[in-house]
């Protein structure tokens, strides 16, 4: 079994947060809680519902704790929560998250140029411009590496709609990069011009 050598502070941190201390839960919500919302934006464009999204998901943190057995990450634990609750968040408000269409890309971005100027924040934005149900299925199936089984699951759809969720995410994209790469273009022409 994988045991991850953890920091005494990290250790005592834990038990004082099992003990329902507030301050050592203050404390673990402080250290996380900017990477735990940015996950949560990626499924919730919102930003008010992500940050009651992440409010929950530290509720139950601290609610569960004694379920962390030190196997594995903390963050990645808490990570799990906060995608779960995004999910949760998404299932109770599925009228608005996975009704969407989409026209095709008319082209191949091209890549190469792109990775010269495209930053990861550009990307989560782009990502971020996905219409919800994309945006789900996308961050699920690419960044989190759930099977379209699991994501079916998960959102309570068929595997079919969530691999159509995954193309049509994969076309907007696609659209979003084009438009990106003539922007560039655009602006690379006018310097030199």
């Amino acid at each position: 079994m994988l045991q991850i050598k953890r920091s005494k502070t990290e250790e005592r941190l834990l038990e004082d947060c099992r003990k329902g201390d507030r301050k050592a839960q203050r404390d673990v919500y402080e250290k996380y809680s900017g990477l735990m919302f940015s996950i949560c934006r990626r499924y919730i464009n919102e930003p008010e519902a992500a940050e009651d999204v992440l409010v929950c998901g530290f509720m139950k943190v601290f609610s569960k704790i004694d379920q962390f057995k030190s196997e594995g990450s903390f963050e990645g634990w808490v990570r799990r929560i906060m995608v779960n609750e995004s999910l949760t968040y998404i299932r109770k408000n599925k009228s608005l998250y996975m009704q969407v269409e989409i026209e095709n890309a008319e082209r191949e971005p091209d890549y190469s140029q792109l990775s010269d100027h495209l930053e990861e924040e550009d990307l989560m934005k782009m990502i971020n411009r996905l219409p919800a149900g994309y945006r789900t299925v996308f961050n699920l199936y690419a960044i989190e590496g759930f099977s379209h089984k699991e994501i079916a699951e998960q959102l309570g759809i068929s595997e079919n709609t969530s691999k159509s969720q995954l193309s049509r995410a994969r076309a907007h994209l696609q659209k979003l990069l084009i438009e990106a790469e003539r922007f560039m273009n655009d602006k690379l022409m006018s310097h030199e011009g």
